[in-house]
């Protein structure tokens, strides 16, 4: 309120000092109060002189001052004396407020007085307390005041003269009501004040309900105002407030009309009728205790005793909605919509101080929850709504107090009245969602209810159910999509966006490790040893949970067969192996699901086991301070009570003698309890069964019940009590009718306070994602299909929106939990509304994704997924790739899709294929509604252009079609599909290995038929699956099996030319070439695989020749260095070798085989003999120019240095010398072999080259340590049979073939001659000389007659006399040609000579003088022993 008198500058001012106002100029509100006053009395008096019985006695008032009223006369005095107060002398603060007060307290208190006089003297009291002079800090006998103005004020008495006036002052004695609990001063007020406030402020509330509507609205307001004054101070009371008397609101009857008493004189009074016996005086300090605390300074007491109030207000709720035929629900919801406001604005403003305030907080988990579990069910979707934020409220701010009573909530109100079955109409069925909407809306609240319900053994499962009613509510079976799918929807998306939310608050999960119970321990007693630590209840409840889902799949084998139940109980560790009674009872006690008849049965059961499980089961019960029948309702609420009258006297006794033991006060012995129980279950089967007509009274009950307390009666208020509780209240004994959720019988409410003081406490969750994973398994597989039906039923952009919010929180945290499988499911149904995977999709316009927001908003976010979290898509990626191929059919894939992060290769002329068009060329690309769509790559496209002269004039397409397609464009552009492929490095390997299976599977050359598109479509998947192997080289092991096999069926399944086989020989190649300098273990298998390319259909080879031979140059000279083995030098060389006969590639080949072989820059012991028979190969080719053949020859004598040099770093090999110079020697016996045969080429300059380098590799190998072994061989091998075919040559082939085979020979001679020469000192020793020697010899022999041309050679009979004789005179000198003793000597001696004489017969004369002759043949007879006349040169 505000303050009358004063300007709003001077209250602005006075709010910020005490002395601000003098210090503006401006009078105080205590200099001013003299005026206020002086003119409140005025108007009082004004209004009396109005009034002819006060008008005549104040006319006479000066004639005779004692005939005034003391009304009048007060107000005069108190008007001559205001301005003697307030001075320096005498402070208002000094000034007792009764003496400007009690004058206008006396016109109220009147009944003398007229509603108008009333009314002005309560405006000059408010302005008075507006203007907050009374300071109960500074001030004197303000206390005293306050008492006075509040009980004059509640006990108003004036004269009704009219409605309209009644009305005003009801409405001024609310104002000061309001204005007295808004003062400063209200602080004095007692709890017993405050509560006659209250008392009274309701009062004038429910009599307005016969007023006008003004007075009606203004009542409720200042009513609710009180409420949120009064309860806003709650925070700052103490919680240690000592116990009180608890004072009494009044005997306030709801049902009556009261407020203003209507009397015979016509007067009318406002006052609160005290139940206690109070007076309208305060009770004195010295009274007793509880009084005393009444008149200290209003706190808890008075707040205990209002919110009680309030909550009995509630209890109108039995008749809420019963009938709504009525039509009067309006009526019947009034007073607890009221009371509801008031209690939601005590809690909003109580908050958590509720709960350090036990009785307050008593009351709230039970009174006014049981209330609000009533009024939930009420057919009025107000009340529903206020039901729903009041219980909403309660959990963010005394969830911890609540737990068992939100439980109850939800299962029995929320979840009961969703259920659309329970006949809920539309509006409570769309109040009850809207309220679990806003509770899914809370940061923790499904978390919560998941650790602390879903967890617990004798909790419903509470969050499970709760998404799964939104799960189907989101559901438009068979109907169109409504604004209740919307609403369910909106709660699934909350959850799954708190969830991802909390995500970003804790490390990455690791996949679940499922709980195994090794140990056999009773779950009944597994608990948490801190709760406040999420590592120690985090592992509970997942335990907890763990048990639960155990108990439920033994319940089920139960249902089906006790005994077999139990057995099967026994395997899963939570009973032991010997049952026992006890163990065995709590299982039945803890265990939900049970068949509660098969349980009865069992109970029932005159087996010694059953009897004993039947008393373990009723000892896990409290009965302490239960009535008997509450006792019995909790007891058989837990089975159905079975048929046979012996087991229903076995249940009776073992709950007889549980409750006698626990509840001794009235019945004398146990038999007591077992006859009254039994005649209650008579008498509940009497009441309540429809075939019984003669009911029975409750004398009849008493009358049956004589004497049974050991021999006397029961008192007879508890035998009545207990007949109208079973006659209101049906004791249930047969199971409900349907499945769902139980109602809230009183019993059971009982219970569940009963069992809120010893629950486990309340779990509070924070923000980080402790229980996400397990909760998101429970509730992901619903929750994906009823956003994507939602998504496939909505129209709107609004809502697709919101669906794709919710797909994409799933995704997120299906990929933080490593639910791999549920983001595959949310990528599997994405894609089917990208209608990419429709096969009509292809003839439909490629502008579909601008004009289809559906299918935009699906395919952006199917990418957005597989680029954020691709690593956690498995079998996903195969309608992914799908996908990518249908828009790469359509020509919507940009370029870079199937280019690798290091691609520094030039581009390939096909890589056009799907890249996207500038504006300027977009009208050609799309397609018109209605005709087939071209191929978009490169060769569809030219074959386009060769039919444009055969083809219909196309059709061309408007601004708006061109706009569309540059939209079509700039969607897929954006959403960055290559990245896929080239961010694929950093893909989980599993993830890794399927999206290379899918793009396998899809690129399979079996599929590709002779269409163009199924070949397009196979190379696009292999650029794909060679792009991600390039991206992954640090695992190419994961990828290159199944790459080397695709691939591979590619080559072995194509016999003709083609894109497909291209690529995959290209692409091997190029893996090859970039792999090989990172992977050097895997060297010898990449270069293994390029025996693919050997295996190539032979005019598949023939095509692609020449750029396969440039490739393998390319790898050559980029990883020579790196290739070391034996087997990859084979299959490139084996390449190489092949292009010497190919005319466009023997050039590109030998420029390898050049870079390879220069200086022995990379010739090594692993590829020697395989590059000497690649240059033998280029070397006999006759594709190229004679000088490439001649340096191919150059190049296998040059690599003679480095068997040189290998020969030479042997010596200090140790142990492996010899194995090493083995090898040296075979490769050295491989060149000559590999000279050799060039040697008998038809090509003179190419074979008179070869002989020349044979010659020098065999007169060159002096350091190699070749054996005379070796060299023997050499001859016989190499030089004898070279000779020989060269004969057979000139002999028998045409000379037009060979040219000039003359120089030949004559080269072959002088080679024959010069190595036997150089060997001779060293093969001299060796026993198969001699055969040596003959054959040089003999050969020698042959070519001298050999004829060329059919005539003998002139050069030959010349060269070959000379190179014998220099031979003859070199052994001559060595000793070796001599005339020996021996036969063997004889030999060589007679043999030569044999054949000497057939080449020329002089020579013998030549090389040996007459005197030498003699000398040989006497010295034979005398010296048997061989000596060396000299050591000349070889030369």
């Amino acid at each position: 309120m505000g303050h009358p008198g004063l300007p709003d500058s001077a209250i602005s001012i006075a709010k910020k000092s005490p002395n601000a106002l003098e210090d503006a100029g401006v009078p105080t509100a205590s200099a001013d109060l003299a005026c206020v006053i002086c003119c409140e009395v005025s108007a009082v008096l004004a209004v009396m002189r109005r009034n002819v019985r006060w008008g005549g006695r104040y006319a006479s008032a000066d004639d005779d001052p004692l005939l005034e009223h003391p009304l009048i006369r007060s107000l005069k005095s108190l008007r001559r004396q205001v301005f003697s107060c307030g001075g320096a002398r005498r402070p208002w603060s000094l000034i007792q407020p009764t003496i400007y007060l009690c004058p206008f307290l006396d016109v109220v208190c009147s009944d003398e007085t007229s509603a108008p006089i009333t009314g002005v003297a309560l405006s000059s009291i408010y302005k008075i307390l507006t203007l907050d002079v009374l300071d109960p800090v500074s001030g004197t006998g303000v206390d005293t005041a306050m008492h006075l103005v509040v009980e004059a004020v509640t006990s108003c008495r004036f004269e009704v003269t009219d409605p309209a006036s009644e009305e005003a002052v009801l409405m001024k004695i609310l104002q000061v009501l309001l204005a007295i609990m808004r003062s400063r001063a209200s602080a004095v007020l007692s709890n017993q004040h405050v509560c006659t406030i209250v008392n009274t402020c309701f009062r004038v509330v429910h009599q307005a309900g016969t007023k006008g509507e003004l007075l009606q609205r203004f009542s409720r307001h200042t009513m609710h105002e009180l409420i949120r004054c009064i309860f806003s101070h709650l925070p700052d009371v103490k919680a240690d407030e000592p116990p009180s008397v608890k004072p009494e609101m009044g005997a306030v009857d709801k049902d009556q009309s009261f407020g203003i008493n209507q009397v015979e004189n016509g007067n009318g009074t406002v006052g609160s009728a005290m139940t206690s016996g109070e007076t309208n005086n305060v009770a004195a300090p010295d009274a007793p205790n509880g009084e005393k605390i009444m008149v200290d300074p209003y706190g808890v007491p008075c707040m205990l005793e209002i919110f009680n109030f309030l909550c009995s207000l509630l209890n109108v709720a039995d008749q809420i909605g019963r009938s709504p035929a009525t039509n009067q629900i309006a009526l019947d919801e009034d007073v607890p919509l009221f009371a509801l406001g008031m209690i939601n604005s005590v809690i909003e403003l109580g908050g958590p101080s509720i709960g350090k305030h036990p009785k307050l907080l008593s009351l709230i988990q039970d009174e006014l929850f049981r209330n609000l579990m009533q009024l939930g069910l009420s057919m009025s979707p107000l009340i529903l709504s206020m039901v729903c934020s009041i219980v909403l409220n309660l959990y963010r701010q005394l969830r911890t107090e609540l737990k068992l009573q939100l439980e109850a909530f939800f299962s029995c109100v929320i979840l009961r009245i969703a259920q659309s079955r329970y006949g809920a109409t539309y509006h409570q069925l769309e109040v009850a969602k809207e309220a679990l909407v806003d509770f899914c809306r809370q940061e923790s609240f499904m978390a919560e209810m998941y650790a602390n319900f879903d967890s617990d053994l004798s909790s419903s499962n509470v969050f499970e159910e709760l998404a799964n009613l939104l799960s189907k509510s989101a559901f438009p079976v068979n109907s169109p999509l409504s604004s209740m799918h919307l609403l369910a929807l909106d709660g699934l998306i909350a959850m799954v966006e708190g969830m991802a939310n909390r995500i970003g608050n804790s490390p990455p999960s690791s996949e679940e490790t499922p709980l195994e119970l090794e140990e056999i321990s009773p779950f009944w007693t597994v608990k948490c040893e801190d709760y406040s630590d999420p590592k120690q209840w985090v592992k509970f409840v997942h335990r907890r949970k763990h048990i639960k889902r155990r108990l439920m799949v033994v319940a089920d084998h139960f249902n089906r067969d006790p005994k077999k139940g139990l057995e099967f109980l026994q395997g899963t560790h939570l009973l032991p192996e010997n049952l026992d009674p006890h163990s065995v009872a709590y299982f039945f006690r803890y265990t939900a699901g049970l068949d509660k008849n098969l349980l009865g049965d069992f109970l029932g059961n005159h087996d010694d086991f059953c009897v004993q499980v039947l008393r373990e089961f009723a000892c896990t019960f409290d009965f302490q301070g239960m009535n008997l029948d509450t006792a019995l309702r909790l007891f058989l609420d837990t089975f159905w009570l079975p048929g046979e009258s012996q087991k229903i006297q076995r249940v009776l006794e073992a709950f007889s003698e549980r409750y006698f033991e626990q509840s001794p006060q009235i019945l004398v012995d146990k038999d007591a309890a077992l006859v009254l129980s039994y005649s209650l279950i008579m008498l509940n089967t009497d009441q309540h069964n429809v075939q019984v007509k003669k009911k029975m009274t409750e004398e009849d009950f008493i009358r049956n019940n004589r004497r049974i307390n050991g021999g006397s009666d029961l008192p007879r208020e508890l035998l009545s009590e207990l007949y109208h509780s079973i006659c209101k209240n049906e004791i249930r004994t047969i199971p409900e009718q349907g499945s769902g959720f139980q109602e809230m019988y009183p019993s059971r409410w009982i219970n569940l306070i009963r069992k809120s003081k010893n629950t486990s406490p309340y779990i509070v969750c924070d923000s980080r994602p402790f229980l996400d994973r397990q909760m998101f398994a429970i509730m992901s597989g619903p929750t994906i299909a009823a956003i994507t039906i939602v998504f496939d039923y909505a129209e709107h952009e609004e809502v697709l929106s919101t669906c794709v919010d919710g797909i994409l929180a799933v995704a997120k945290i299906s990929a933080h939990h490593h639910l791999v499988d549920v983001l595959d499911d949310l990528v599997v149904s994405l894609c089917k509304f990208t209608t990419l995977l429709d096969s009509s999709f292809i003839e439909e316009p490629v502008t579909i994704f601008a004009e289809d927001t559906k299918a935009r908003l699906a395919i952006e976010t199917v990418f957005s997924i597989a680029n954020t979290y691709g690593d956690c898509i498995r079998n996903g990626w195969r309608n992914i790739v799908d996908c990518i191929l249908r828009l790469h059919k359509i020509g919507l894939l940009p370029t870079c899709v199937t280019s690798d992060t290091t691609d520094d290769s030039e581009p390939s002329p096909d890589s056009a294929q799907g890249k996207l068009v500038p504006s300027s060329l977009a009208t050609s690309q799309i397609q018109i509604i209605g005709t087939p769509r071209k191929s978009s790559g490169l060769m569809g496209r030219f074959s386009q252009l060769l039919s444009f002269d055969t083809e219909e004039p196309r059709i061309e397409p408007n601004e708006e079609q061109l706009a569309a397609h540059q939209r079509t464009l700039q969607i897929i552009q954006d959403c960055h599909i290559d990245s896929i492929f080239m961010e694929s490095k950093f893909l989980h390997s599993d993830s890794l290995m399927q999206i290379a299976k899918a793009l396998v599977s899809a690129g399979n050359p079996q599929k590709v038929t002779n269409s163009f598109d199924d070949e397009d479509t196979a190379v696009f998947c292999l650029e794909l699956l060679i792009a991600i192997t390039l991206n992954n080289r640090d695992r190419i092991g994961l990828l290159w099996q199944g790459v080397y096999e695709h691939i591979a069926d590619i080559v072995q399944s194509t016999i003709m030319p083609c894109a497909l086989v291209e690529k995959a020989v290209f692409g091997l190649l190029r893996i090859c070439q970039r792999l090989l300098p990172y992977k050097e273990n895997l060297a010898d298998e990449l270069l293994r695989s390029l025996q693919l390319v050997l295996k190539l259909d032979a005019r598949v080879a023939d095509a692609y020749c020449e750029n396969i031979t440039q490739e393998i140059t390319r790898l050559v000279k980029a990883n020579a260095t790196h290739m070391k083995s034996q087997i990859g030098w084979r299959i490139i060389i084996s390449l190489l070798s092949i292009t010497a006969r190919h005319p466009e590639a023997s050039e590109v080949g030998f420029e390898a085989l050049l870079f390879i072989m220069s200086e022995g820059a990379h010739i090594s012991p692993a590829n020697y003999i395989l590059l000497i028979e690649a240059s033998r190969h280029f070397a006999e080719s006759r594709v190229g120019q004679i000088d490439r053949s001649i340096r191919a020859l150059d190049l296998m004598v040059e690599s003679m240095n480095c068997l040189a040099q290998w020969s030479h770093e042997t010596r200090d090999a140790g142990e492996e010398a010899d194995k090493i110079s083995e090898g040296i020697r075979e490769m050295w016996v491989r060149l000559v072999q590999g000279l050799r045969k060039v040697c008998l080429d038809q090509r003179e300059e190419v074979r008179n080259h070869a002989l020349l380098s044979l010659q020098k590799c065999l007169l060159g190998a002096e350091g190699m340590c070749l054996l005379p072994s070796t060299w023997l061989q050499t001859f016989d091998l190499s030089i004898f049979s070279l000779l020989d075919d060269l004969l057979d040559i000139v002999q028998n082939r045409s000379q037009k073939d060979y040219r000039n085979m003359e120089a030949t020979l004559l080269l072959s001679m002088k080679l024959l001659s010069k190595v036997f020469l150089q060997l001779l000192q060293e093969l001299f020793g060796q026993s198969s000389f001699c055969k040596l020697w003959s054959g040089v010899i003999s050969r020698m022999e042959k070519y001298m007659k050999t004829k060329v041309r059919g005539r003998k050679s002139d050069k030959l009979q010349e060269l070959i006399p000379e190179l014998l004789k220099n031979i003859l005179f070199v052994m001559k000198s060595k000793g070796i040609l001599a005339k020996r003793g021996t036969i063997d000597g004889d030999n060589l001696w007679e043999l030569t000579w044999l054949h000497v004489n057939n080449i020329a017969p002089s020579l013998q004369s030549e090389v040996f003088t007459v005197q030498e002759m003699e000398q040989l043949y006497s010295g034979v007879q005398t010296d048997h022993t061989p000596r060396l006349v000299a050591e000349p040169s070889a030369g």
